[in-house]
Formats: structure tokens, sequence, C-alpha cells
């Protein structure tokens, strides 16, 4: 006989087996997890499920991709029914709507857009990635065709490559929710026509009515409580996440018009440091306000070790530049565009569009030319103010006090002979008669040590060459 049937099919019996076989403590266990349960209480089941909302208004920026990305992953882990995303904006950065989109997309829990009144350009890229799409009476959605900021302020049109690529976004995104890829596209690209819905050469934009006529919407509903109530989730447990103060930093930061101002005070108080060694409050500032900039950049992954590395061989190139090799020559240059090219990646990322590219590095030039404008104002102020007076040296000091300024001209080095201290690049120290004293030769690179001659004084600028063969030391002394 199988062992099965010994045992039969009656509450009792498996307790009274399991004590036969383990013992009394064995058949209470037994015991409180059978039918009955009276010994030990049932697990407490949810009763509500768990929605949770993330406002999705104002200027979308790169910020915000992390605080919907985080707000996905906690609701996924915690069990939540559903992520309602209340949309009201007239849309920002596209590159920030597309890590959004994707999130979207990955994300394992039902999501709802709720069009509460607009989504619009980058806004309507979102509200389409989501599982379902919800609209309050007069709201709209579309308008969608990328554009750039131009210097003053205006909105310019973008070149073909980009509006193809975010057409193409809109497509796949549509195709993905099964809405009509068509009427994605036509809210990009004016060039598309839908047949009695978008005429050739307007961008579509819909009412809620006709979201809800084309299949592009899903329900209608006017409060989120409407919205739950259609979605088969009324009385939901509703959670409102708040960003973080890393994320609220981060979403500052990133903001264009603050992280072109950190440049600006960056890059100035680096030259200010550089023009008053010492000082250290303008070096300090200035790196504080870098580091600023490129952290909040490395967060949203827009800035990596490569624009790092390009933007400290910048700085390193421009402090040769003026401590070496005084001028403006080939370390200036470079020094410069690894600067701007570091600084102007550090804004799009990886893998953006040649004229964003283009468009950084404008906003870069002008941060730049903005903090040149701004040492050249405090160095023309800063004499005359009481904390100015005691960073500056005076005109002129007395012998007493450690220095004298030099003459107008210094015509006594004429003809002298002397020792190149250091190289001169063309500007460098040289030994004259047992003093050093900055000279500049007259165009040819000249070596530590070479003997040289003092050709030509113009006020305190000393011109010297190299040493011709067979000319003595002592020869040629002027008074």
């Amino acid at each position: 006989m199988p062992p099965s049937s010994l045992v039969p099919r009656s509450p009792a019996r498996p307790a009274l087996a399991a004590r036969l076989r383990f013992g009394l403590p064995a058949a209470i266990v037994v015991l409180a997890a059978g039918p009955a349960g009276f010994l030990l209480p049932a697990r407490a089941q949810p009763t509500r499920p768990i929605v949770y909302v993330i406002p999705i208004d104002g200027v979308i920026d790169l910020g915000l991709a992390p605080f919907v990305d985080r707000t996905l992953k906690e609701a996924g882990e915690s069990g939540a029914a559903a992520v309602v995303l209340e949309i009201d904006t007239f849309g920002g950065r596209v590159d920030a709507a597309v890590v959004i989109r994707d999130a979207l997309l990955r994300s394992r829990v039902k999501t709802i857009a709720f069009v509460n009144k607009r989504a619009i350009s980058a806004g309507a890229l979102i509200a389409l990635a989501a599982n379902t799409i919800v609209m309050a009476e007069g709201g709209t959605i579309g308008a969608a065709t990328p554009v750039t900021m131009a210097p003053g302020g205006s909105a310019e049109p973008v070149a073909e490559k980009t509006v193809s690529y975010m057409r193409t976004e809109f497509r796949s995104t549509a195709e993905a929710r099964g809405r009509p890829p068509d009427l994605a596209e036509a809210m990009v690209d004016t060039d598309i026509e839908v047949k009695g819905i978008s005429e050739k050469g307007k961008l579509l934009t819909l009412t809620t009515a006709q979201a809800l006529e084309h299949k592009v919407a899903d329900i209608r509903a006017d409060s989120l409580e409407a919205l739950l109530a259609a979605v088969d989730l009324e009385g939901a447990e509703v959670r409102r996440p708040r960003q973080t103060w890393a994320e609220g930093v981060v979403r500052a930061i990133t903001n264009p018009i603050v992280s072109s101002i950190l440049m600006a005070v960056g890059v100035l108080g680096i030259i200010i440091e550089i023009q008053t060694p010492g000082v250290g409050l303008p070096g300090a500032v200035g790196i504080l306000s870098l580091g600023l900039f490129f952290g909040g950049h490395w967060i949203v992954m827009l800035a990596g070790w490569e624009e790092l590395l390009l933007v400290a061989a910048g700085l390193v190139l421009l402090g040769i530049e003026v401590f070496v090799t005084p001028g403006f020559g080939a370390a200036g240059i470079l020094g410069t565009l690894a600067l701007v090219g570091g600084l102007g990646l550090s804004m799009v990322g990886a893998g953006a569009a040649w004229e964003m590219v283009v468009i950084a590095a404008g906003r870069v030039a002008a941060s730049l030319l903005l903090a040149l404008a701004g040492a050249a104002a405090i160095a023309g102020a800063l004499p005359r103010l009481p904390f100015g007076r005691r960073l500056i040296l005076k005109e002129a000091l007395t012998a007493s006090e450690g220095y004298a300024s030099p003459p107008a001209s210094d015509s006594r080095w004429l003809g002298r002979h002397g020792t190149a201290v250091s190289t001169l690049r063309p500007a460098g120290i040289a030994d004259l008669d047992g003093e050093r004293v900055d000279v500049v030769s007259e165009g040819t690179f000249i070596d530590a040590g070479e003997p040289i001659d003092v050709i030509h004084v113009d006020g305190n600028r000393i011109v010297v060459r190299r040493t011709r063969a067979g000319q003595t030391e002592g020869s040629g002394h002027g008074s």
C-alpha cells in the first residue's frame, strides 16, 4: 500500500501524524498553520493599492530625470499599482526628455500620464511614453519640433538632422505604446501631413477631445481622484515623493543660465588668482564654481573623465602661457580651445548632434568673454578700493621700503653683455653685470646659460640677442 494512503484526508489526521512522527511541538506548529489558523494570526494583507504621483511641471531639465528614474524604481520595489506623471509643461531639454522616456519604457510599474493642462514639446514625448494617457478638459499635447535658443533669447529652428532624430524618437515611442505613429511624427515635423487632421507646413497640437478621438489619449479626467476612479484605483494610497536636496541642487546647477554663470565665475576667479597670486579667495571661489559645474553635469551623466581631463589640460596650458612663456602663443591658443571644448562637451553629453556642440561651445565662449570683461573691470577698479590697495604695489616705493621702480627708460643697459638665466621664449630673465633683469629676445629662443647682448632699450623693455662668435665679454659697454 502506498504511504499516502496511510493518512486520511481530514484536518485532524495531519496534526496527529506530525505528533506521532515529530512530537508535540511539531504538532502545535502544524495545527497553527492548518485550516483553522486559530493559534497564529494570518499575515495582514494590504487593503489599499499604492499610487505614486510625480509632478512634471515647469522647464524639463536634466535634474528632473534622476528624480523620475529614482521614483519609478522605488515604486517598483514597493509593489505600487501605478505611477502617475502629472504633466503641465511647455517643454525643455530634449536630452532630458529622452532619458525620462527611456525610464518609462523600461519601467515594470504601470505608468499614467495625466496631462493637466498641457504636454508641449518635450512634455509630449514623456506623455507618449506612458502606458495610459489621461487628459483634463482644456488640455493640449504636441508642438514638439526641436529649437535652439539664440544668444538674444529667441528660438531658432534646428537642422534637418536633429528634426529627423526627434521624429524617429516620437514615432518609436508611439509604436511601443500602440498609438498612431503618424500623428506623433506630425507633432515634430511640419512636412508630415495627416489627412483630415494635420496640414503640411503646420505642427500638430491636439486638444483633449481631438486626442481622445484619434486614440492618442485614452481617458478624460479633470482631477486625480477622477483619474484613479477611471482606472479602477479609487481609494488608493497616494504618495507624492519629493526631490532630495541633492537632486534639487543638481537640477539648479544644470539649468542653462546657472551653469553659464558658474563657468563665468569659475574662470574669473582663476584669472584674478593668477593676476594676484597668494590671495587665495578668488582662486578658491573659481575652483568651487567649476567644481559645482562639473559635479552637477557629472551626476546627470553629461560630463565624464574625458571632459574633465580636457578642461584640466586647458588650464595647465594657459598656466604655461602665463608663467613660462609670456605672450600669446601656441600654448595659449591650445589651452583656450581645450577649455572651451571641455566645458562645451560637458553641457551636451556624448552622441550630441554637431550643431548642439557648436551652440554649447558658443555659450562657453560667451561665458569666457564675460569672465575676461569682469577681470578687466576688476583690475581697473581694484587699485581705487581700500582692499585693493593692500593687494597691489604702488607705482613707486622708496628704496628703504624694499623696492624702487625702474626709471621710465633703462638706457643704461644698452650695449651691456650678460647671460640668460632662464630660457628666453622670447621673454625671460637675464643676468646683466650681476643684476637679474627682465628681458626679451629679438625673436629667437635663447637657452639658459647662453651669452647675450643688449641691442635695444625701449622704456622698460630690454631687447637682447645671442652674443655673436668672437665678440669679447668686455667690449661695447654702454653708460
